[in-house]
């Protein structure tokens, strides 16, 4: 059985990951709600499931739309499935907008310190070049990934296969790292966990528990599992230390 000492490189998701995404898209669809008197209308479940139907619907119809434009797209799908007026472009703009705001776990910086020390860390993210950049110099703190790979990049979303191959190719050439040395490490089973098991790639799944989205009833895939991204940190470190 590996250890996580073994591996070279932890390929990264993002929002969900090391991002507090479900606070964000719920915060960012307060103006909606609140403009059409149903704050309290809706559960939290409820929310986020629709947004991450519609979310998944448009990356599959649109692989090469930027994920901020995605974002602008379906805010008004939402909005009619929430019974909502139909928003303004602004408003749908904000929406796209609010991604570089959403805020990161309060261990995700600290824990990414923590595992430089051990790995090379890239970015395998399902959004756009400008938004993470966003992301990065605030809510992450100009954290120095070794790579960033973003849908934009790869012209497709994750569980595409594609995404997976450019990632292995990105590796192998920038770190030498085969397929072997690389640990997906995210929250989502749609989205990272259950396509790195078909790319033949080893997962450790960053649980971040009372998440929604991404979630699969009927899989669950993972060769290591924590609640936190400080507790991986933590379990590298004893293995270090023997």
């Amino acid at each position: 059985m590996a250890k996580l000492t073994d591996f070279k490189v932890l390929s990264f998701d993002v929002y969900g990951t090391l991002i507090d995404w479900e606070t964000g898209v719920l915060d960012a669809l307060q103006p909606l709600l609140a403009q059409n008197n149903k704050a309290d209308a809706f559960t939290r479940k409820h929310l986020l499931q629709t947004y991450h139907h519609h979310e998944a619907s448009q990356q599959q119809k649109t692989p090469s739309m930027t994920y901020c434009d995605l974002l602008t797209t379906i805010h008004p799908l939402i909005a009619a499935d929430l019974d909502c007026s139909p928003p303004s472009e602004n408003d749908n703009k904000a929406f796209g907008e609010s991604v570089g705001t959403w805020p990161a776990f309060p261990d995700t910086v600290t824990a990414l310190h923590r595992l430089q020390k051990h790995y090379k860390l890239i970015v395998l993210s399902n959004v756009d070049r400008d938004s993470f950049a966003l992301t990065n110099a605030s809510p992450l703190q100009s954290f120095p990934f070794d790579a960033i790979l973003t849908a934009q990049d790869i012209g497709s979303y994750k569980p595409d296969a594609r995404n997976f191959d450019y990632m292995l190719k990105t590796v192998y050439e920038k770190f030498g790292a085969e397929k072997e040395q690389v640990l997906q490490t995210a929250q989502s089973q749609f989205h990272d966990h259950v396509p790195a098991e078909k790319a033949g790639v080893k997962s450790c799944w960053i649980v971040r528990p009372g998440a929604e989205m991404g979630n699969l009833e009927d899989q669950e895939v993972w060769d290591w599992r924590f609640d936190t991204l400080g507790e991986m940190a933590e379990a590298v470190e004893k293995e270090v230390e023997g």
